[in-house]
């Protein structure tokens, strides 16, 4: 157990800003699945600029790395331009 009342509330604190951000990063990777099931390029077009939106929000308050975001964004545009 904590000897402290600062450590005992950063754990809080901890558990609670890890719960927030599982639940951001998992809806993305759902959102970025999701896009690269589609086949109709419309609908891909349509989706794409909410799952990049949703992307650079999370590196930007660090809950995926920067690098990975642009990753991610790089090969689903990848794939909306491969559909016909």
């Amino acid at each position: 157990m904590a000897n402290h009342k600062s450590s005992v509330k950063r754990i809080r604190q901890t558990a609670s800003r890890r719960l927030h951000n599982r639940y951001y990063a998992k809806t993305a990777r759902n959102a970025v699945r999701k896009l690269r099931a589609t086949t109709d390029k419309a609908v891909a077009s349509e989706l794409l600029p909410k799952v990049q939106k949703m992307l650079d929000k999370l590196a930007k308050t660090h809950i995926i790395h920067k690098n990975k975001a642009s990753n991610l964004k790089s090969s689903v545009q990848k794939h909306v331009n491969s559909l016909a």
